[in-house]
């Protein structure tokens, strides 16, 4: 959903990395007419030219029939939002929907998602610290290579290596991802509040 900043939270296993992505999204919705849906496990959605990516996030609105499927009243909320897989450039599956018990498919309906932003030429950052305005734990940059920029898909990731989970002694720790656009533009995308859970197998 577009609207940023997200308070998330996060749980880094020391010893063990830890990975996140996000997709920095405009509050425009993209609307793709749907033709088909089959009664099956995952669903799957038939929406010629979808333009959707895998791990994107896509809601269904005014479907006729499998009425399981819509968003309540139409009216979209972050819980209509699933993750989608997509199959052909016509189809996606929701994998943790099962449509095999729904009524059947009939006519019409939307595949709805948000925008993508375009991030090309732009920077994304984020420091860990103890607290705000306090001592820096950890630096991640697209600089550093702990933070990719995949301007295809429009998606962030951010990784933080074992080896680096490994030697943290810190245990809880605050920072806010912030995104530098080519014309300037600074935006913070998340505030994020972390904790470090202790290793206990430290070897194979």
């Amino acid at each position: 959903m577009p609207t940023a900043p997200a308070d998330v939270s996060w749980v880094i296993r020391q010893g063990r990395t830890f990975r996140y992505l996000i997709r920095p999204e405009t509050a425009t919705l993209v609307y793709k007419p749907i033709t088909a849906i089959a009664k099956s496990a995952p669903v799957s959605i038939t929406a010629t030219g979808h333009g959707l990516v895998t791990g994107w996030s896509a809601a269904v609105t005014n479907v006729g029939g499998m009425t399981e499927l819509n968003a309540t009243a139409n009216k979209l909320k972050v819980t209509d939002f699933r993750q989608v897989t997509v199959v052909d450039p016509d189809t996606v599956t929701i994998n943790d929907i099962d449509s095999s018990g729904f009524a059947p498919y009939t006519s019409g309906g939307h595949l709805v998602y948000y925008t993508p932003v375009a991030m090309s030429g732009a920077k994304v950052r984020l420091d860990l610290r103890d607290k705000v305005g306090g001592t820096l734990l950890y630096q991640m940059s697209d600089t550093l290579g702990n933070i990719a920029i995949d301007d295809t898909n429009h998606m962030i990731t951010v990784t933080i290596p074992a080896t680096d989970s490994a030697v943290f002694t810190f245990t809880a720790a605050v920072g806010d991802l912030e995104i530098e656009y080519a014309d300037g533009t600074v935006e913070e995308l998340l505030h994020i509040d972390a904790e470090v859970h202790r290793e206990i197998t430290t070897s194979l």
